[in-house]
């Protein structure tokens, strides 16, 4: 029977973003290939029940609660990994000497602990996060976050490269962070995304809006939104449809502001794939850069024309699916044009998608390389 610890950076349901995505669809599609998964979640609170979803696709399920010390930004380690901490977890990963998956850099704090332990180490690799923090720090408008993320950025630089060669595996997301973690530790393998989308969806040649989706917390895609809203103010034959659950009285006023633009809650992931299969285009833009984006994959498999900058990803087989523009000027020009365009592009997309970004292929390769013994 083969086992497998699998720690991550929170709970991964529903799956509603980027990372949380790919943590719950390679549980699952793992889980399908016979893994029995030990889960280990880090959390702001303990749920009062665990969602039936979980249950069915792990053997057991662990909860521990994130440390809510702000002395921690003080300390040498990345806030985010310090905060990541328990004896708890340390004592259940003894239990059982399976191999352990630890989901980004953030989970990874009780390595130091582990080095008696002769259990094999892996790592998924969600982000350069120096990188991350510094775009971040880039988007940022509030001075305080944008030290905090510069601070974080610089103590991540030094945190990675210590760690990476201590993993049997990196499994990167990208080009860009493979070639990195190759050229450093010579033990990094691509594994693309998880996304749960089986099949590309067949729809009909229009839709009925232009799509913008995401966290509006984050600094990069309120920046994004920001971009796209003014661009839309000088279209207002176009209607834009903003979907969020996280939207701050500000941005609800700015897209109040604008005729042709509305903002409309997610709520759930068949609410989601409802709006991507009624758009006709959606806008993707990103100013950092950081790989593949998971909402890349939702909206190539669930909907029409996608639209996006240089920095939603690396990997030019996926670019070739999208109408892609360097900056807002081109960005533009493709919403005028896919307006006026019947979309045809299922077939092409069944092709490439389903032959080299299943899950199923993906889990196999890791399952591979984890189990190779």
């Amino acid at each position: 029977m083969k086992e497998l610890h699998l720690i991550s950076f929170n709970y991964p349901y529903p799956p509603s973003y980027g990372g949380i995505i790919d943590v719950f669809y390679k549980i699952k599609a793992l889980s399908d290939l016979g893994i029995k998964i030990h889960l280990h979640c880090f959390v702001d609170q303990i749920p009062h029940k665990i969602d039936p979803e979980v249950k069915a696709i792990t053997e057991n399920l662990f909860f521990y609660q994130k440390r809510k010390n702000p002395l921690l930004y003080f300390s040498g380690t990345p806030f985010a990994a310090a905060i990541r901490d328990s004896k708890a977890l340390l004592k259940n990963l003894e239990k059982n000497k399976a191999p352990i998956l630890f989901e980004g850099l953030q989970t990874t704090h009780i390595i130091r602990f582990l080095k008696e332990n002769n259990q094999k180490l892996y790592l998924r690799l969600h982000n350069n996060e120096a990188e991350y923090y510094k775009g971040l720090s880039g988007s940022e408008k509030n001075l305080f976050k944008k030290i905090i993320y510069t601070i974080e950025s610089l103590k991540y630089t030094g945190y990675q490269k210590k760690l990476l060669k201590k993993f049997e595996a990196v499994f990167c997301l990208s080009e860009k962070e493979y070639h990195e973690v190759e050229s450093y530790s010579k033990n990094a393998h691509l594994i693309h995304i998880f996304h749960g989308n089986p099949s590309v969806k067949q729809l009909d040649k229009k839709g009925s809006y232009f799509l913008f989706h995401g966290d509006l917390t984050t600094a990069d895609n309120k920046r994004a939104l920001n971009e796209t809203i003014e661009l839309f103010k000088t279209l207002p034959q176009y209607k834009l449809v903003v979907a969020s659950d996280r939207a701050s009285e500000d941005i609800k006023s700015k897209i109040s502001a604008v005729e042709n633009i509305s903002l409309t809650p997610i709520e759930t992931t068949e609410n989601l794939y409802r709006l991507l299969e009624a758009a006709h285009a959606n806008i993707l833009i990103s100013y950092q850069n950081s790989g593949t984006k998971v909402k890349l994959f939702n909206t190539l498999y669930n909907s029409r024309f996608v639209i996006i900058n240089g920095n939603i990803t690396d990997d030019p087989v996926l670019t070739n699916l999208c109408l892609y523009g360097t900056d807002m000027r081109q960005i533009r020009q493709h919403i005028i044009t896919s307006a006026e365009k019947d979309y045809h592009e299922t077939e092409k997309r069944k092709n490439i998608l389903e032959t080299s970004h299943s899950d199923k292929a993906k889990a196999e390769e890791i399952i591979k390389l984890i189990f190779k013994n």
